[in-house]
């Protein structure tokens, strides 16, 4: 009997056995996988248009899955598409696509269930940082044909978008009819570079500077033979740059007159038009009264003058900056120059432009520190030739040379980690930026890239300039590359983007890469006799001088 109740017991706990509920397995998220990376805190250098995607250990519920993971950028969240594959795995991708460059945070909350209702046992908080979309944009062309065709598209800007009555450069597309003083000698130039590659022909340049030509001598107010930064390009009246501006610019008609000189200079041919618009040209350089602009004879130029407020604005024109062009044409006049000491006392500060320090390991001859916004080595530069001219100041190519080179160097370290700074990603100068105008420098560095920087530096740096150039138009041309060549200005942190492009930069760049090129312009305005005299009459020396 004993062991018959014991085969009974032994039956009785195997049949209950068989009855008691199974253990239910843990809901997990085991895997994260964005593009070729898995299971990361930080998933770096991520490309653009990848898809994230989760797997779990069991079939997801849809709803709890949208409301419990969310991807957020800048704190954030931002809408995704979500994808359900294979009931275990959920894909998501932001609508708008992922930016690039950028940072974004993936949270996996606990509220996210399985189909049976089972709670996720472990949410995950991941990083996910964008690289470059590094796909080319736009196919392969030898550098030669790129080169061109930048300079090409660029010069529509002046051709396509210039005034239609006065020939002048509008100042930038949204300024309506206020053209530029400045812009429009970048844009007299340009026409040159462009009827010497065919853009145009010689005739539709000879035409359209004599329009500009006729306008600023019949319809525009000259004061002293000096105009205006701005002026209305519909009828040559001046429109007031700022408080007590609303008078001669000496500077910008300085600007100017770099180009209209060149102009003289290439358009030599002897038939009535091209004299007729040589004899135009000449006119009106001699009219400008630099000596005027010395306020009652101070060894010092100074940049403003208005009939309203004389000399108030009180602007002495000193170096180192963009202004070097300002006292060379004031020493070449032929009519009324300057002295030798003006240029001493007055832009050289008496020696008090060098600056001799080091940055990067690389001397910079003069200028402020780290060598401030490169237009200054640009500017001036469109035309007078800086291979080989020195005086008792500095060597100036040694000094556009390593401004730049300082300039690339600071963006290559980034400092203040700027999204996208790179060598193949340089260039601060004054432009456009997100939060407004300003002349960046890396004392000024307020994350904003312009191409003009870079690519009027080709003069000094051509394999930098060359590899930014590829950046520029290979990897970010579907966002820099326009009607008008490239954008002013972007700023890769902020995710912004230009939507203008402004005269006096988009000049540069057709000008200083044809002299890099060919150096056209540089031997079109050092061949004028007049600039020949100034140069030596202020002690410069040079190969092109005679």
């Amino acid at each position: 009997m004993k062991v018959l109740y014991f085969i009974v017991c032994l039956l009785l706990v195997a049949c209950g056995g068989d009855n008691q509920p199974e253990v239910n397995q843990p809901f997990e998220l085991k895997n994260i996988i964005v593009g070729d990376q898995q299971n990361q805190q930080t998933f770096e250098n991520v490309a653009p248009n990848v898809a994230i995607v989760l797997e779990f250990s069991d079939a997801v519920d849809e709803a709890s899955a949208r409301n419990n993971i969310v991807l957020k950028h800048e704190e954030l969240p931002i809408s995704c598409d979500y994808e359900f594959l294979q009931e275990k795995k959920v894909s998501m991708t932001p609508k708008e696509g992922f930016k690039i460059l950028s940072s974004y945070k993936l949270i996996v909350n606990p509220g996210v269930k399985a189909t049976s209702g089972t709670l996720l046992s472990n949410g995950k908080v991941c990083m996910i940082k964008t690289g470059m979309d590094d796909t080319d944009k736009f196919e392969r062309i030898p550098d030669e044909d790129l080169l061109t065709l930048i300079q090409k598209q660029t010069f529509k800007y002046f051709w396509d978008f210039g005034h239609e009555y006065s020939g002048m450069a509008r100042e930038r597309t949204a300024s309506g009819d206020v053209v530029t003083t400045g812009g429009t000698g970048f844009g007299v130039m340009a026409m040159l570079v462009a009827a010497e590659r065919g853009f145009i022909t010689r005739q539709q340049a000879v035409e359209r500077v004599q329009k500009i030509v006729t306008f600023l001598d019949k319809e525009c107010t000259a004061y002293h033979g000096a105009y205006a930064h701005w002026i209305n390009g519909a009828t040559g009246a001046t429109k007031s740059f700022s408080e007590k501006d609303n008078g001669a610019d000496l500077v910008e008609t300085s600007l100017l007159f770099q180009g209209l000189l060149a102009a003289r200079a290439y358009f030599k041919e002897n038939t009535e038009v091209e004299s007729r618009l040589r004899a135009g040209i000449t006119r009106l350089w001699e009219a400008i009264d630099w000596t005027w602009f010395r306020k009652n004879g101070e060894d010092v130029l100074y940049w403003h003058w208005s009939p309203d407020y004389g000399f108030e604005k009180n602007l002495a024109i000193r170096g180192w900056n963009e202004c070097l062009i300002t006292y060379i044409l004031a020493a070449s006049s032929p009519t009324h120059a300057i002295d030798k000491v003006v240029y001493e006392a007055g832009w050289a500060k008496n020696g008090g432009i060098r600056n001799g320090k080091s940055y990067y390991g690389i001397t910079l001859p003069l200028g402020s520190d780290k060598g401030g916004p490169l237009f200054l080595s640009q500017y001036s530069f469109l035309g007078i030739n800086p291979q080989g001219l020195e005086d008792q100041y500095a060597d100036y190519w040694m000094q556009n040379r390593n401004h730049t080179l300082i300039n690339y160097s600071y963006c290559k370290e980034n400092p203040k980690g700027y999204t996208g700074y790179s060598a193949s990603c340089w260039g601060l100068t004054a432009s456009d930026g997100d939060t407004g105008y300003s002349a960046h420098s890396p004392t000024n560095d307020k994350g904003v890239i312009a191409p003009t920087a870079a690519l009027s530096a080709f003069p000094y740096t051509p394999e930098e300039s060359m590899e930014a150039l590829h950046f520029f138009y290979y990897k970010m041309g579907d966002k820099l590359w326009k009607d008008y060549g490239f954008i002013d200005a972007f700023n890769l942190t902020a995710d912004w983007y230009d939507t203008q492009y402004i005269a006096i930069d988009q000049g540069p760049i057709i000008c200083m890469i044809e002299n890099y090129r060919t150096g056209l312009l540089w031997n079109l305005f050092m061949s004028i006799p007049e600039i020949q005299q100034g140069l030596k009459k202020l002690g410069f020396q040079s190969p092109c001088l005679n």
